[in-house]
């Protein structure tokens, strides 16, 4: 079965080169591996089994998420399409499980993830322990299968029918911070089914910030969008610590900015695994 997997990606060079790894290592590997710069050039590659294409999407926005993954699936050669981060490595039978349920399925399916710590990065078999070395995430762990809240994008797959049903990632959502959520949602409106499974993929660590001040400006724009387009408030708990901060003023149909955070606020919110 030809699945083309496509990859978005910012100054995520060693992240990306140890995706590919992984790929290499698949009992199943893809037909072409697609990956979308967001406003970055291209840059030299291991040379792969599998063909490799990387295309750049420029935008005023310096993280154009939806417009990158909907240039990642019109980019791609294939009818089946997986979508997988470019923080994570995916696990040996990652594609295999995927062509499985595309030949069984045709709705937004979505894989699970582990997190790979800071230590388990610097492991010498990190490829052959990585389930050893990471750890579930909290959310989701138990949960067989996901509502369409829960939906993410760092690891999903779908036809380019049900991509093009679902009306793809809506370019409105500029930044970080509910594009994955309303894409889901749309599905749901849609009635496009969604079908969790058992493809997994590990995200490496990188820094990152709980609640995610250096995201702030994007969230407010975005959660705005998201209200205005569903009526209800995405990322509730972000908001809600941000509000706590003194940093955002929310009600039930206002946000606005009261300011933004300290360089030793974002430093706070720093995780340390």
């Amino acid at each position: 079965m030809d699945i083309s997997l496509v990859t978005i990606v910012k100054n995520r060079r060693n992240a990306l080169i140890n995706m590919i790894s992984g790929l290499e290592l698949g009992t199943t590997q893809p037909s072409e591996l697609v990956i979308i710069h967001m406003n970055e050039e291209p840059y030299p590659l291991p040379a792969c089994t599998f063909p490799l294409k990387q295309y750049v999407v420029n935008c005023v926005h310096h993280l154009p998420l939806a417009a990158a993954r909907n240039a990642a699936l019109s980019s791609a050669c294939h009818d089946r399409v997986v979508f997988l981060d470019a923080d994570c490595i995916p696990a040996p039978d990652f594609l295999s499980v995927y062509a499985q349920a595309f030949t069984s399925t045709d709705s937004l399916i979505s894989g699970r993830v582990r997190y790979l710590t800071a230590q388990a990065m610097e492991k010498k078999d990190l490829f052959e322990r990585m389930r050893a070395y990471s750890i579930p995430d909290p959310i989701r762990e138990n949960v067989d299968q996901y509502p369409y809240e829960l939906f993410w994008s760092l690891n999903f797959g779908c036809s380019k029918d049900v991509f093009r049903k679902i009306g793809g990632f809506d370019e409105r959502f500029t930044g970080y911070g509910a594009e994955d959520t309303d894409f889901a949602f749309a599905a749901k409106a849609r009635q496009v089914p969604m079908e969790t499974i058992n493809a997994t993929a590990f995200h490496q660590y990188h820094p990152s910030y709980d609640p995610p001040m250096n995201h702030l400006s994007d969230i407010i724009s975005n959660a705005k969008a998201f209200q205005g387009k569903w009526g209800i408030w995405p990322m509730e708990g972000w908001l809600t610590k941000f509000e706590q901060a003194g940093l955002i003023k929310w009600s039930e149909g206002h946000l606005e900015l009261r300011r933004l955070p300290s360089a030793q606020e974002i430093e706070k919110a720093l995780k340390l695994t």
